[in-house]
């Protein structure tokens, strides 16, 4: 019954880190740099299980990486900034923020059932307590 919370755990661990991976392209999608330059890359969480105990009970879920895309961004017309070559292009990142704001309902959703997972066991162990006391 204890498994319930370590695994609910780890997914809370896992979501928080991709909550901030979402927080952190959210805020980097206005990036722009001279074509010659970097803008920032969008970042992808990976996640993978986490192996079973000698119960045989799974071990959760892990952040294992955080890869980023390219930081050659898209090319933007742009002839007004004083970045423009002299084609008038800006390189801009390549963030979509639609996709962003689809993971982060996801991200928070997931976040929230996991915790709800927490609360309900904390409730049942305390449920519990309570028989063996005899109250």
């Amino acid at each position: 019954m204890f498994d319930a919370i370590g695994t609910a755990g780890s997914a809370l661990s896992s979501f928080h880190t991709w909550l901030d991976v979402i927080a952190d392209n959210i805020a980097n999608e206005n990036d722009t740099a001279p074509t010659s330059g970097k803008v920032f890359a969008t970042h992808y969480a990976q996640a993978a299980e986490m192996p079973a105990g000698a119960d045989g009970v799974g071990g959760g879920v892990q952040i294992v990486s955080v890869h980023e895309s390219s930081t050659n961004g898209v090319l933007v017309q742009s002839p007004n900034d004083p970045m423009a070559d002299a084609q008038g292009y800006i390189r801009s990142t390549d963030v979509n923020l639609s996709e962003q704001m689809g993971n982060l309902i996801v991200a928070q959703r997931a976040y929230q059932a996991n915790a709800n997972v927490v609360d309900r066991a904390k409730a049942t162990y305390e449920a519990a307590l309570s028989i063996g006391k005899g109250v």
